[in-house]
């Protein structure tokens, strides 16, 4: 069902690039997570996965490069456009949607902060790349360490007793990385590059972190098995592990002078991304409920026909709209060179997040015992929409995130943009 967009200033562009991915979405992401949610974590990477035809597809059509500037071979869209796309993508599949925009991390990074030399090497072959043979990773939480490396503001985030599991030292001209980052990398296993985040001055703690862009197959880098989850069966997730890896200074983007700036900025904009994906998923579940009580008969009529049924669904579809509007206006905001208002990121994910579960558990109690079968796809919504409210930040560590930045106790990225409405 594609049912009205509340968005009147949407061009024929914007249309049509959102027609586009609905069919992709629909045609090749949705029958093929359904394949892989029934798969082991093992099979859905093996050869021969539908898994690979997956990403094959979404490579050819240029998916993969959603975030990167037209300028540098990307698909230059607009912050409306991304939004688009990721909503019908989230749609899809939450999990494949959330690999896709890994796979383009290191690329994209090095495009945003204009490293010419790493542009070269990162950025245009991924964009060249159809085949999806290129995947990059973010290399963040560690065993010991997860929402708390996004806690900014909080007093241990500077505590130099706070050692992480994943510490790159100095050694000439070059870096040499050992330890470990945990099971929950997204697309680690399978990646080829990383944008690790690692620390490298102890005596700041996690304030003492620095970004890399680095290739995975370097001496010393090895990757643990894929983790089994509740959810997002069809996102990969797993371990990295680094021994004595010696790496190039020039890879070495971001250092902790600017560590917690580089960080907010991609709060901002990854948690807007989260909440186009969790918006789609919402509006998934809304349809899938909506669908089944058109058809389902009970008490002698469809259950659309009962008015307890009409108005429950009203609430699937006020927080759809709710969750659309309150992500587009964070990614407009937010997806510009210099994002510089993660509130409104923070905001928008925890929102949308909340949302797409509250509708996810709701399908199932519409559709009753069959909600809770494998025959139908409500089931697999509400496990896939579980794991977001702890994905990429859990809720609780990024609201407060965002308590900080609004009491003025933390800097946002860019205090010289001044706030809206005053």
């Amino acid at each position: 069902m594609d049912y009205f967009d509340v968005n009147l200033d949407l061009t024929e562009e914007d249309l049509a690039l959102k027609a586009a991915a609905h069919q992709f979405a629909e045609e090749v992401m949705r029958p093929i997570a359904k394949e892989l949610d029934d798969m082991t974590p093992e099979e859905v990477i093996a050869d021969g996965s539908p898994f690979w035809t997956f990403m094959k597809k979404a490579y050819e059509l240029g998916y993969h490069k959603v975030l990167i500037p037209e300028q540098f071979g990307g698909m230059g869209l607009n912050p409306r456009q991304i939004a688009i796309v990721m909503e019908e993508l989230g749609w899809g599949s939450f999990g494949m949607a959330v690999q896709l925009a890994v796979a383009s991390f290191c690329a994209a990074t090095a495009a945003f902060l204009g490293n010419e030399e790493l542009i070269k090497e990162f950025t245009i072959p991924f964009c060249e790349c159809t085949d999806g043979s290129i995947r990059a990773c973010w290399g963040g939480t560690e065993p010991d360490y997860g929402s708390d490396n996004l806690g900014m503001g909080e007093a241990f985030f500077a505590n130099p007793d706070v050692r992480a599991n994943c510490i790159a030292r100095p050694d000439g001209d070059d870096w040499v990385i050992s330890g470990q980052k945990s099971a929950w990398v997204s697309g680690g296993t399978i990646a080829t590059h990383c944008q690790l985040h690692i620390q490298t001055d102890p005596s700041m703690g996690l304030a003492g972190y620095s970004i890399f862009l680095i290739p995975l197959d370097l001496p010393g880098v090895s990757k643990g098995k894929p983790l089994n989850k509740i959810g997002q069966r069809d996102l990969n997730q797993g371990e990295l592990f680094f021994e004595d890896v010696r790496v190039p200074g020039k890879y070495r983007v971001v250092g902790p002078e600017i560590y917690e700036t580089m960080e907010g900025g991609m709060m901002a904009q990854a948690n807007a991304w989260m909440a186009c994906w969790s918006t789609g998923l919402a509006r998934a579940a809304f349809e899938e409920a909506m669908n089944y009580c058109k058809e389902r008969v009970q008490g002698g009529a469809p259950l659309a026909e009962h008015y307890s049924i009409r108005q429950r669904v009203f609430e699937l579809f006020m927080r759809v709209e709710a969750c659309r509007a309150m992500t587009r206006a964070a990614m407009d905001l937010n997806m510009s060179l210099a994002p510089g208002f993660p509130e409104y990121s923070l905001a928008a994910k925890v929102l949308t997040t909340r949302y797409c579960l509250e509708n996810a558990s709701d399908a199932i109690q519409l559709l009753g015992g069959n909600g809770l079968t494998k025959e139908y796809l409500a089931e697999k919504l509400f496990r896939d929409a579980r794991s977001t409210l702890i994905e990429d930040g859990s809720n609780e560590v990024l609201a407060r995130y965002g308590g900080y930045i609004l009491f003025g106790t933390y800097p946002r990225p860019r205090d010289t943009i001044p706030r809206i409405g005053g």
